[in-house]
This record gives C-alpha cells, sequence and structure tokens, in this order.
C-alpha cells in the first residue's frame, strides 16, 4: 500500500512538472504525435498530449459528473456545414503574413499585446456570433495566436483578449490569465479535426465546456471563470476520461474514433457553455450522422482523473 502511494505521488507531481512548463529547456528537441502544418503541436510531454488512461480516478469524481450531467448526453459542437456555421475554425498562415494591431476592449492585461499575423480575411467563428474566436498559426515560427470576441477594423482587429503561444514550448500563461479561453488554455490543440480523424487516430485531449464551474483551475488552465466555492462543480482544467468499461462496440466511423480518444486523452474542462459540448473544426469531411451517435452517450460513461491540485 505504502508503494502504491508513493507512485501514485511521484506519478502526480511529475505530471504537475510537465503541466507547469518546467521541461522548457528540454524542448529544444520536440517530439510530438499531433502535428499541423509541420508544426508539433506542443511537445509530446505536454497535458495536452498525456495518455490519462491509467491515472486515479479523482475523490470528487461522482461530484463533478453529476453537477455536469450524468444523464445529459455528448453533443459534438462542429460539423460539416450541412446545418450550420457550427465549429471554431483556423487558419494557417506564412511566416511572411503580415501582423496587424490588436485592440483589446476588455482583458487587456491579461492579453499579449499584438500585432497578430491575422488576415483581413479570417474566419470569425460563428460569423461573428456568440464566442467569435479567430485561430492562426504561423507556418515556420509556430506560433499560435487566438482571439476571443474578435471584431475586424479598418487598422486592425478589436477583441476581448487574446493569447500567443509557442508550440515548441510547454510555457503556460502567467498564473490567474485568461486567453482566449476563460481557463487561459489554448484552443486549437482541444479542438476535434477532420483531417486526423480520416487518419484513424486523435492523439490528444479534447476541448469541452460546461454550464457551472467553482472558483478554481487545474493546471495546465491558468484561470478561472467562477465565484462559487460548491466543491462540487468542476474547475477549469478538470480532466474527464470516457471510462474503459464503457461499451463502444456499437458505435462506429468518425463518433467511434472521438471515443477511442476520449478513452486515451479524455476531455479538458476549458470554458463555461453548454454541458458536454465537445469542441472541433468545421469541416466538409465530417459526417453529421455519424458525429450524432455522440448524442447517445451519457455523462455516466465518464469520470475525472487526478492531474494535480486546485489552484485558487
Amino acid at each position: 500500500m505504502i508503494v502504491k502511494v508513493l507512485f501514485v505521488g511521484a506519478l502526480l507531481v511529475a505530471g504537475a512538472l510537465v503541466a507547469s512548463g518546467s521541461g522548457d529547456p528540454a524542448d529544444a528537441k520536440v517530439k510530438a504525435t499531433t502535428k499541423i502544418a509541420g508544426c508539433p503541436v506542443f511537445p509530446a510531454s505536454n497535458a495536452w498530449n498525456r495518455d490519462v488512461s491509467k491515472l486515479p480516478v479523482d475523490p470528487r469524481s461522482a461530484d463533478y459528473i453529476a453537477s455536469i450531467g450524468a444523464a445529459d448526453t455528448l453533443h459534438a459542437d462542429f460539423g460539416s456545414g450541412k446545418y450550420g456555421d457550427y465549429g471554431i475554425p483556423f487558419r494557417v498562415v506564412p511566416r511572411t503574413q503580415k501582423k496587424v494591431p490588436i485592440h483589446f476592449t476588455a482583458y487587456g492585461d491579461e492579453s499579449d499585446k499584438g500585432p497578430y499575423p491575422i488576415p483581413p480575411n479570417a474566419h470569425i467563428e460563428g460569423g461573428g456570433e456568440g464566442d467569435s474566436h479567430v485561430i492562426v498559426l504561423q507556418k515556420g515560427t509556430c506560433r499560435l495566436y487566438e482571439l476571443f470576441a474578435a471584431r475586424k477594423t479598418s487598422s486592425g482587429w478589436d477583441a476581448d483578449s487574446g493569447a500567443v503561444f509557442k508550440l515548441k514550448s510547454n510555457k503556460l500563461r502567467p498564473a490567474g490569465w485568461t486567453s482566449a479561453d476563460a481557463a487561459g488554455l489554448p484552443i486549437l490543440p482541444g479542438l476535434a479535426r477532420a483531417d486526423e480523424v480520416k487518419r484513424g487516430r486523435i492523439t490528444h485531449a479534447l476541448r469541452f465546456t460546461v454550464s457551472r464551474t467553482q472558483a478554481g483551475y487545474i493546471l495546465p488552465a491558468r484561470h478561472k471563470a467562477s465565484s462559487s466555492t460548491d466543491p462540487s462543480l468542476p474547475p477549469m482544467g478538470l480532466r474527464l476520461r470516457m471510462k474503459a468499461s464503457y461499451d463502444i462496440s456499437g458505435y462506429k466511423g468518425q463518433a467511434k474514433i472521438i471515443m477511442v480518444a476520449l478513452k486515451k486523452y479524455g476531455m479538458i474542462v476549458a470554458d463555461n457553455g453548454s454541458d458536454w459540448f465537445i469542441s472541433g473544426t468545421p469541416d466538409k469531411r465530417w459526417k453529421d450522422d455519424d458525429l450524432d451517435q455522440l448524442k447517445r452517450v451519457p455523462g455516466s460513461a465518464f469520470e475525472a482523473v487526478s492531474t494535480g491540485p486546485i489552484h485558487k
């Protein structure tokens, strides 16, 4: 029993070190299973790329699942476009893309200053309705630029908040800072993408939303978006895993590939929104009928795993 406790403790400490970005000096030689446009989507050691299938269950798992809705089901908040502009788009731009000024209107003190290499015709999520994210990945530099509540202006862009991430590094945002996401996380690494599903596997955790969170966060999240002290509510950055015992043999196609990833890499609470909504990119290659199978998966099919302490 003592050996087991020490092992689990060491595992959690190691995970916290990776999540905190303390491994940066070793990131010069980045190895990653997830890549976009030749860029690693963070080092393989990064929390987003971590296999959580063997991590211990969080002691408050049942409370968290109940608060989100054990009987409620998953929902793919993305699709082919047949039924509307659903999903969070992103754009790959060259190193030579002209940078433009960004004027932050709400969280400027927690945003990375511009300019950002955002093209004038960048796709705004939802056509400018809702969260209105704009996401750009710059080739060559492998830097990720993300805006929340973005609006095009005559000279550049306005946005409520923005963040820049170096995809070859594990470095996190400053403690307490938001990003283009309420949890202070990058958005692109957690999106389900049709191109990776077409290849047959997703090699990272997914991003999802819940309607209520507590005032706290677990690394790699860096920001809380609630004043609630209710310990049964999930903190930002909480990692959920589909239970190994949940039978997915009756599912097929794209939905099944997503579920396989949820068993190995899980999904991370990244924002306040509709419960159990998984984020992905809009793409004509999505098969909406396939994705609808996710609506049969109940919240009770998941469990929270221990990845570190809650920061208040």
